[in-house]
């Protein structure tokens, strides 16, 4: 699994360095997008503003690729597949629509 994240967001940081902590058998590799030179699959734009992970070859983004990652995990696998959930999905990408708009003014309460 790979995971691409934005390195000059503080809560960016924040929660990958404990997602880091959390992935104590080292199956995710993460990226940061922010990095100049950085490798990524799509327009580096896209990817800074919206959360991207490739899960085989799927390549996911929004709560489905939390929900991804989440479950490689295990302590958060159960939130996972929750997340993951056919009926459940929609209410967590509404979520993370809503984070999106929220993101900037808790960025600069990091800063």
């Amino acid at each position: 699994m790979t995971v691409w994240y934005d390195g000059a967001c503080p809560l960016c940081r924040r929660e990958i360095a404990l997602m880091r902590r959390l992935d104590r058998r080292r199956v995710i590799h993460f990226i940061d997008a922010a990095e100049p030179g950085t490798a990524c699959p799509l327009d580096r734009a896209d990817i800074l503003s919206r959360f991207h992970v490739r899960e085989g070859e799927r390549l996911l983004s929004g709560a489905a690729a939390f929900a991804a990652m989440w479950r490689a995990i295990p302590v958060l696998r159960p939130l996972g597949i929750l997340a993951g959930w056919r009926p459940m999905t929609p209410l967590f990408e509404a979520g993370y629509r809503i984070f999106l708009r929220l993101r900037p003014r808790l960025q600069r309460l990091l800063r």
